[in-house]
C-alpha cells in the first residue's frame, strides 16, 4: 500500500508530482494499491480550490488512485491518540514561545552546535506546569525521544542511523492541540496500513521522528525511501506558494503529459530523456536503483524543449486526438517544425487564418509599396515567397536579410517563424495584397 499526501496549500509543482509519481509507478511495479490523502488538518491554510486543483492535476496527468481520505475527517482519531500519548507519557508539554525557541536555535547554531531541542520543559516539576497552565498558557506537546538508536534501511539511501543527540524531540500537537504532519501523518499510514513511503530526503529526519511513534503507537514500521529534492536552478527548493512551475500552468500552456511523465520519471537517472516512453513503459523499466542520492535541479526550459521535440514527431491523427485542436493535417505538416507548444501553433493558426492588422504600422520608403505589390507573383505555390522576394531585390538597394524581415512582419505580425515559402500556401492572395495595403506606410525611410 502506498499514497501520495499532498497539503491543500497551493497548486502541486514538478517537486510534488514527481514524488506522487515515483510512488505510483513502484505501486504498479509491485502491484500494490495507490491511494490520495489530503493533509488538510491546517485548515487557517487549506483551500478547497486547491484540492480541485490536486485531483485535476493528478487525472490529466494519469495517476489514478483507489480512494481518497482527508485528514479534517480524522480529528476525532487523533485527539484519541493525543490523549492516549500524554497518559502515558509519551509526550510532554512545552510552554516556549516561537521567539524563544527561535533564540535558543540562534544561539546554538552561532556555537556550531546542531539547532537540537535541550529539553528543557521535561525538567519542569508538577507543580511549575500546574503554574503555567493556572497563568493562561497553553502548551505545545513534543514526543519525548528515548536513548534507544533510530536506524533504518533507506531504499534510496541504504542504512540511515539517528541516536538520541542528533533529532530533537519533535512537536506533535500544537498549543491548540491541532495535530501536526509528524504524528498524522503516522496514525493515517498505521490504520490505512501503508507498507512504503517514498518521499524528499528532506524528510530523513521527520521519519527518524515518525518510527519512534509508529512503535510508540505499537504499529507496523513501512519501509522508506528518500527521493534527493528537486531544486530549482538557483538550488532552492520548489514550493507550491511560489507557483514553481505548477502543474496548472503546464495544463495551461498545453504542455504533453507525456513529456512531463517521462521527465520527472527520468530526472536523477542516466536514462535518455529525449526517448519518451509511453505509461506502460515507464512503469515496466522502473527501477529503484537507477535514482542518484545526489540533488536534481529543475530546468523548465528542459520541459519546453523536450514538448517541443516530443510534438515535432507527433503526426496530425494524434495532434487532434490529444489536444482537440481546430487547424487541418495541411497545416500541422507546415509548422510542426518550428513551434515549442500547441499554443504558439494555435498562434500561428490564427495569424493565417484570421484578417491581420497590425498595432503599429511598418514603415517604408516612397514607392517601396509599390514594388512590393507589382513583384508579386500571379500564382501561390513553394516558390511564390522566393520569386517575390527575389523581384523585389532587382528594384530596392536593401539587403536580402532586410527584404526578408521586412515582409514577414508585414505579413505576419513576426520577425521570426516558420519558413515564408510553406506558409504563404496557406494564405490567399487577396488576404496577401490586403496585408500589405494594410499593415505599413510610405515615410521617407524603412524602419
Amino acid at each position: 500500500m502506498l499514497r501520495f499526501a499532498p497539503s491543500p496549500t497551493g497548486f502541486l509543482h514538478m517537486g510534488n508530482m514527481r514524488v506522487a509519481l515515483l510512488n505510483f509507478l513502484f505501486a504498479k511495479k509491485n502491484n500494490f494499491k495507490f491511494f490520495l490523502r489530503i493533509d488538510d488538518t491546517d485548515q487557517e491554510r487549506s483551500n478547497d480550490k486547491f484540492i480541485d486543483s490536486i485531483t485535476e492535476d493528478l487525472k490529466w496527468i494519469g495517476i489514478d488512485y483507489y480512494k481518497t481520505i482527508k485528514q479534517s475527517d480524522r480529528k476525532s482519531k487523533y485527539r484519541e491518540i493525543f490523549e492516549k500519548l500524554k497518559n502515558k507519557n509519551f509526550i510532554y508539554p512545552c510552554f516556549e514561545s516561537p521567539e524563544e525557541l527561535a533564540l535558543k536555535r540562534k544561539i546554538l547554531m552561532k556555537q556550531g552546535k546542531p539547532p537540537i531541542y535541550d529539553r528543557s520543559s521535561l525538567m519542569l516539576k508538577k507543580d511549575q506546569i500546574r503554574s503555567l497552565l493556572s497563568s493562561g498558557k497553553n502548551p505545545h506537546w513534543r514526543l519525548k525521544l528515548n536513548n534507544e538508536t533510530i536506524k533504518w534501511n533507506d531504499m534510496i539511501h541504504g542504512d540511515l542511523n539517528f541516536n538520541n543527540l542528533s533529532v530533537s524531540d519533535p512537536i506533535v500537537f500544537r498549543s491548540d492541540e491541532m495535530p501536526l504532519f509528524t504524528i498524522t501523518s503516522v496514525v493515517d499510514d498505521a490504520d490505512m496500513g501503508v507498507t512504503h513511503v517514498f518521499r524528499g530526503d528532506d524528510h530523513i529526519t521527520n521519519t527518524a521522528a515518525q518510527i519512534k511513534l509508529f512503535k510508540v503507537i505499537d504499529a507496523k514500521i513501512p519501509t522508506f525511501g528518500h527521493f534527493p529534492l528537486m531544486k530549482s536552478k538557483s538550488g532552492k527548493g520548489l514550493s507550491k506558494r511560489t507557483d514553481s512551475f505548477s502543474i496548472r500552468e503546464c495544463r495551461k500552456n498545453k504542455i504533453s503529459p507525456i513529456v512531463i511523465l517521462n521527465y520527472l520519471k527520468k530526472i536523477g537517472t542516466n536514462q535518455p530523456m529525449e526517448k519518451f516512453e509511453n505509461f506502460e513503459e515507464l512503469v515496466k523499466k522502473f527501477d529503484l536503483n537507477s535514482y542518484s542520492r545526489n540533488s536534481v535541479f529543475f530546468e523548465p526550459e528542459d520541459i519546453i524543449r523536450l514538448n517541443s521535440k516530443f510534438l515535432k514527431n507527433l503526426d496530425y491523427i494524434n495532434v487532434k486526438d490529444k489536444f482537440n485542436v481546430t487547424f487541418n493535417k495541411e497545416f500541422w505538416d507546415i509548422i510542426k517544425s518550428n513551434i515549442d507548444s500547441i499554443e504558439e501553433a494555435n498562434d500561428w493558426y490564427d495569424i493565417l487564418t484570421k484578417q491581420l492588422k497590425l498595432k503599429e504600422k511598418i514603415e517604408l520608403s516612397n514607392g517601396f509599396k509599390k514594388i512590393i505589390l507589382e513583384s508579386m507573383p500571379e500564382n501561390i505555390n513553394k516558390e511564390f515567397w522566393s520569386t517575390w522576394t527575389n523581384r523585389i531585390l532587382k528594384n530596392t538597394d536593401l539587403k536580402p536579410k532586410e527584404v526578408f524581415i521586412l515582409l514577414r512582419e508585414i505579413l505576419t505580425g513576426k520577425k521570426h517563424g516558420p519558413s515564408m515559402n510553406d506558409l504563404l500556401t496557406l494564405i490567399q492572395k487577396d488576404e496577401i495584397i490586403r496585408r500589405v495595403d494594410l499593415n505599413c506606410e510610405e515615410k521617407n525611410k524603412i524602419i
